[in-house]
C-alpha cells in the first residue's frame, strides 16, 4: 500500500537527502510527481534474493553491478520522480566525476521488479513505464503469483513461464536462466558459448 507521507512538492535531490535523516532511513519511500510516497514493506523475498543470486552470480562473471533495492532512480523531471527498483543490473556503474551523490550514476541497464499482491496492475505497471521512458533498456517482472517473467524493453513485451528460459534480450550479453530458477532454488546464470 501507497501512503502520502508529505504534501509539499520535493525534488529529487531534496528527497535523497530527507530520505537518509535517521528517522527515515530505515523506512521504504518513493518520490512520485515530487510528492513523498511510504512503500510497503516488500514481500516475496525468497523470489527478491533468488533474483540478487542469479544476478550477482552473472555480475561475477562479467563484471557487472547489482543493487538491492536501496537505489534512487530518477525517472521523470519537473515534477520529480525518483524510484527505488527491487533490483537494479549494470555492466558497468557511471559516475559524474568529483560527486558521490547516488542521483549520478548512469541508468542500469535492467530492472526487476517483484510484484505483490498489494501492487498487482497498479504501481508496478506505472513504474515499468516511467523506467522505459527514462531510458533504461530492459525490465524484468517477475509474477510470484503466476510463476512467470514479463519482460519489457521500449517496443515489446513477452511472458514467459516457468518452463521457458530468460535471455539479456541482446542487452546482458550471453546472459540465459531458466525461468522456474526464480520460483525455486535458483541456479547460476550461464554464459554460452558465443556462436562460431
Amino acid at each position: 500500500m501507497v501512503a502520502s507521507t508529505t504534501t509539499d512538492l520535493m525534488t529529487a535531490e531534496e528527497f535523497c537527502t530527507w530520505a537518509e535523516l535517521p528517522g527515515n532511513a530505515d523506512k521504504r519511500y518513493e518520490l512520485e510527481n515530487g510528492c513523498v510516497r511510504r512503500m510497503s514493506a516488500p514481500d516475496e523475498l525468497h523470489v527478491r534474493a533468488a533474483a540478487e543470486r542469479i544476478l550477482s552470480g552473472f555480475a561475477f562473471q562479467t563484471g557487472g553491478i547489482v543493487t538491492v533495492g536501496n537505489r534512487p532512480l530518477i525517472v521523470r523531471r519537473n515534477p520529480d520522480t525518483v524510484s527505488r527498483p527491487d533490483i537494479s543490473f549494470s555492466l558497468t556503474q557511471v559516475m559524474i566525476v568529483g560527486s558521490d551523490h547516488p542521483l549520478e550514476l548512469g541508468l542500469p541497464d535492467l530492472v526487476v521488479e517483484v510484484e505483490s499482491d498489494a501492487d498487482r496492475y497498479g504501481p508496478t505497471t506505472r513504474a515499468i513505464r516511467a523506467y522505459l521512458r527514462s531510458g533504461v533498456p530492459l525490465v524484468w517482472l517477475i509474477s510470484p503469483q503466476d510463476r512467470i517473467v514479463t519482460v519489457y524493453t521500449a517496443s515489446e513485451f513477452h511472458v514467459l513461464d516457468e518452463t521457458e528460459e530468460l535471455t539479456g534480450n541482446g542487452v546482458l550479453p550471453d546472459f540465459r536462466c531458466p525461468v522456474a530458477s526464480f520460483f525455486n532454488w535458483p541456479e547460476p546464470a550461464t554464459r554460452s558459448e558465443p556462436d562460431a
